[in-house]
């Protein structure tokens, strides 16, 4: 197990806590990483780009010329790829890009990718992250003054509106549930913020 300091918002050591060194202490993994990030990237892709072949263009029911004796090139039909309106030859049809990697191999590049952070000292766990009212202002105030942050993924319950209300407007920042952390959200920002609630959530989860 692994110890951790938990901080307030002014940054004032308030506590211990005690996690796993399976998820806050795993070994760097490129291929995990790599597998993860594929997936999260290529499942947006939506995969309805078509083109009309020469079937499905309407019209060029007939030849338009004889076969034989006009002393021009043979043609079937003036909906031929060829042809100035005619369908494309091997064109782009619909297709499904999903691409799902097995439930390890997606757990353990979210352990990778948090042991990463841990050890590049950019992982910080705060006892709570309450705030008085819903105002961006007042969250971005806390963020990058109190908390010294340029770029972080906040992690805390669902249950605080504020917090992910107050968060959304922000470009720098980001704030996920614990069952909603990613590989992409945490790769997108230079800090990671838990909550203790959080991170215990986080260690169930990916134990």
């Amino acid at each position: 197990m692994a110890k951790f300091d938990v901080v307030n918002l002014d940054l004032k050591k308030v506590s211990e806590i005690e996690l796993s060194d399976e998820i806050f202490g795993a070994p760097p993994n490129d291929s995990l990483i790599y597998e993860v990030a594929k997936m999260q990237q290529i499942n947006r892709r939506r995969g309805t780009v078509a083109v009309k072949n020469p079937s499905l263009v309407s019209g060029g029911g007939r030849k338009p010329w004889k076969q034989k004796g006009t002393g021009r090139a043979r043609q079937g039909s003036i909906r031929a790829s060829q042809w100035v309106g005619g369908g494309k030859a091997m064109g782009p049809k619909p297709r499904d890009y999903e691409y799902r990697p097995p439930r390890k191999v997606r757990r353990g590049a979210l352990k990778v990718a948090v042991s990463q952070r841990a050890r590049e000292k950019a992982l910080l766990i705060l006892d709570s992250f309450q705030l008085d009212s819903l105002k961006t202002k007042q969250v971005l105030e806390v963020l990058v003054n109190r908390l010294k942050l340029e770029s972080a993924l906040v992690v805390d319950d669902k249950g605080n509106k504020p917090l992910h209300r107050s968060i959304r407007n922000l470009r720098q920042f980001d704030a996920l549930p614990p069952e909603g952390l990613n590989l992409e959200s945490i790769l997108r920002h230079k800090s990671l913020v838990l909550t203790s609630s959080a991170a215990k959530a986080l260690e169930g989860a990916l134990s």
